[in-house]
């Protein structure tokens, strides 16, 4: 028996619910018929004037565009237990602090009454308009919270990256952004929506509806401060930092092994292992050179590095010495050229030359290498790396963002030892004595009684490998436990709360 007079219905049906016959009394008029082909008309129509705002609105608008896409939602019985499940979660949606409003909550939940109590009229309600209505909404709401939930409703990559303009012509329309963002995250792909329809179709989405809640402590622990919060500042500030603990690292931070996490906004290191943890001050990039959020793994380590500056440290603070050889022997920066490796004399270098591109300039290593005595190596796409520091005054300040992006530590030799698998004490007197700091084996004494010229003291030691590698975050949160474990707000020096907000907003208001 067809509980509805419906025209070319050929989808999945599920569960049969029992209707009194009294309800069918009208069924004849034309606002009770369900027409599929008129369903599909009204999809189209709505796809292609809804607002796209987030990742999800696109793919759902893209869906609804096509005339052969499956209806979800809608069959030949109605609509079953499934939007009900939907909405169950979305009814929640204020423990994490958004708005049912912002998922269509209250205009899915009129028209599943209109539908299922046959409530239709010949304006605004015929039954094919409202089937559409329902069958677009429970999709974008699904949609819109599945890709939130399990992905974050925010976008790093694309926010961070188009963030700070690094070159721009405007006469040739060009702009370059400067990378801030590039940590391995678990990302929807083009196939999640095919995923989750799937999920839909097979009746299975209550179920992954609940899989999909993010399980990490700290995102469960900022969820328990929500209902506290004390102003609209702070709250903004947890749902800020909760959004954050939505994008998930393929390698989490809570993993029982070594790692290193950089908090940015706390100017702190924090390394862990299940045998010690330590932790430093550090010092970051300023505004106009912050420090990338990234992941990636420590793989060696080298002593008194040499330093080739960087292009733009170049453009901006060393072609105008150009010619000044007090300047470059002071420094004691090499002028090198690329196609020989020939060191040049610096009084014959122009200002041009050195903005060529032909040329490196670097800073031999040593004691007063901008670089300090030991530098920490691991991939990366923005040149930087953790390093010692020739100015360790800097670390007594309280907001300590001067660098070049570079993260400088206040303990190099402590994070050698950290990250080296049981180093034996000669190894660990080699490094030492490359720093300048005193042996305390008996080999150690003894070579440095040896050889008492600083060059052999600089050279007695320069790659050293780190294996096993060790991971090594470089996170942002304004909200982060300390190094006692005790949670703290931590300022938001490059304002990257503000541009979460500002997107995150759209599922508060």
């Amino acid at each position: 028996m067809l509980l509805l007079l419906v025209s070319g219905c050929d989808n999945h049906v599920h569960k049969e619910r029992i209707i009194s016959m009294e309800a069918f009394s009208d069924m004849k008029t034309p606002a009770f018929i369900l027409g599929v082909s008129d369903i599909h008309h009204q999809l189209r129509q709505m796809a292609a004037s809804d607002p796209v705002k987030t990742d999800a609105d696109r793919d759902v608008c893209n869906y609804y565009k096509k005339d052969d896409s499956p209806l979800l939602w809608i069959d030949c019985i109605g609509v079953d237990e499934r939007a009900d499940s939907l909405l169950a979660w979305l009814h929640r949606l204020g423990e994490i602090g958004m708005s049912e409003q912002t998922f269509g909550v209250k205009a899915i939940e009129n028209d599943l009454n209109i539908f299922r109590t046959l409530a239709f009229d010949e304006s605004k309600n015929k039954a094919s308009l409202v089937a559409a209505r329902l069958e677009y909404r429970l999709t974008k709401a699904c949609m819109r919270y599945c890709y939130g939930q399990r992905f974050g409703f925010v976008n790093p990559h694309r926010t961070f990256n188009n963030l700070d303009v690094e070159r721009q012509d405007t006469t040739r329309n060009y702009v370059k952004y400067r990378g801030l963002f590039d940590v391995d995250i678990d990302k929807p792909g083009e196939r999640y929506m095919s995923f989750v329809i799937n999920k839909i179709a097979n009746d299975s989405i209550a179920d992954y509806l609940g899989e999909i809640q993010p399980k990490d402590a700290f995102y469960q622990q900022l969820k328990s401060m929500l209902p506290q919060a004390s102003s609209s500042e702070q709250r903004q500030r947890i749902m800020v930092n909760m959004e954050r603990s939505r994008w998930r690292r393929h390698q989490p931070l809570d993993v029982n092994n070594k790692r290193i996490v950089v908090n940015i906004p706390a100017f702190h290191l924090y390394a862990y292992s299940p045998e010690e943890t330590l932790d430093m001050r550090v010092v970051c990039g300023n505004v106009n050179t912050k420090t990338p959020q990234l992941s990636s793994n420590i793989e060696w380590m080298e002593a008194n590095p040499q330093w080739i500056i960087p292009t733009s440290i170049i453009e901006n603070e060393v072609a105008h010495r150009a010619g000044d050889s007090a300047y470059f022997a002071r420094n004691r920066y090499n002028i090198i050229d690329k196609s020989t490796n020939q060191t040049l004399d610096s009084r014959q270098v122009s200002r041009q030359m050195l903005l060529s591109g032909k040329y490196r300039v670097a800073q031999q290593g040593g004691a007063g290498n901008s670089l300090g005595r030991i530098v920490f190596r691991f991939k990366n796409s923005f040149s930087v790396f953790l390093h010692d520091t020739s100015n360790p005054g800097a670390f007594q300040r309280n907001a300590r963002a001067f660098s070049h992006g570079c993260v400088r530590v206040s303990k190099p030799f402590e994070l050698a030892r950290f990250v080296l698998d049981n180093p034996d004490e000669w190894l660990l007197d080699r490094i030492r004595i490359a720093m300048g700091l005193t042996p305390e084996s008996d080999q150690g004494i003894a070579w440095v009684s040896a050889h008492p010229d600083q060059e052999s003291h600089n050279k007695i030691i320069g790659y050293i490998p780190v294996k096993p590698r060790v991971p090594l975050y470089i996170i942002y949160y304004t909200l982060w436990p300390d190094e006692a474990g005790v949670l703290q707000t931590w300022p938001d020096i490059y304002g990257y709360d503000k541009v979460i907000w500002n997107q995150l907003k759209t599922f508060v208001e």
